[in-house]
């Protein structure tokens, strides 16, 4: 998993509330067990019309937001079901942190699993970075993880709270293989001894 240290980039204002995981990434693009190429159907239904041609009032494309690495959302992001395959779809897309005043459970604990770093804050501060995103993608914010700072484009610093140990994923680009192998040694030692002690295993 790539490492998320500091991120430097644009943000689009989604100040829609209860964006659900079916809106997210549709049912009908659950077929793929990869992580990748589900960027394209990112919001699908809210990005294209039944023809496949691009709504031009949507955020996302909107020729300012195109390249947004940093969404700011409404209340209750990620809610509906559990699939995994809606972080994939954001990460895929190229965004790289959620903030909102709240995320679904399952959602917020799979957007850090794969990358992507999601940040509650309340309302009043939330407010003050959508009105900076809307300002478009001259306004770049700033997310600095280890200092847990966010800095918005006319400089203000907006500090945010993160678990301990999903920063220390994040910053070290550790997912649960990576979670694993950082015990590599110790797995192996194991196993040698066992070989040892059990044979016939």
């Amino acid at each position: 998993m790539e490492k998320f240290q500091k991120l430097h980039g644009i943000a689009a204002p989604m100040p829609l509330v209860n964006i659900d995981t079916d809106m997210i990434i549709p049912k009908v693009f659950l077929k793929t067990i990869k992580r990748s190429g589900l960027g394209v159907n990112l919001f699908d239904e809210m990005r294209f019309d039944r023809s496949g041609n691009e709504i031009p009032d949507f955020v996302l494309n909107k020729p300012q937001y195109r390249d947004a690495q940093i969404l700011v959302a409404g209340d209750n992001f990620g809610c509906g079901s559990s699939r995994e395959h809606a972080p994939w779809a954001i990460a895929d897309f190229g965004i790289k942190c959620v903030i909102s005043t709240s995320f679904a459970d399952i959602f917020f604990s799979n957007c850090f699993k794969n990358g992507i770093l999601p940040i509650v804050l309340p309302q009043e501060q939330v407010d003050i970075l959508m009105a900076d995103a809307e300002k478009g993608a001259n306004a770049l914010m700033t997310i600095d993880l280890e200092s847990q700072e966010i800095t918005t484009s006319d400089g203000a610093v907006i500090p945010f709270s993160v678990d301990e140990f999903k920063k220390h994923c994040l910053l070290n680009g550790l997912d649960d293989i990576g979670l694993t192998m950082e015990k590599q040694g110790s797995i192996e030692a194991f196993e040698a001894k066992a070989a040892t002690q059990r044979p016939w295993v």
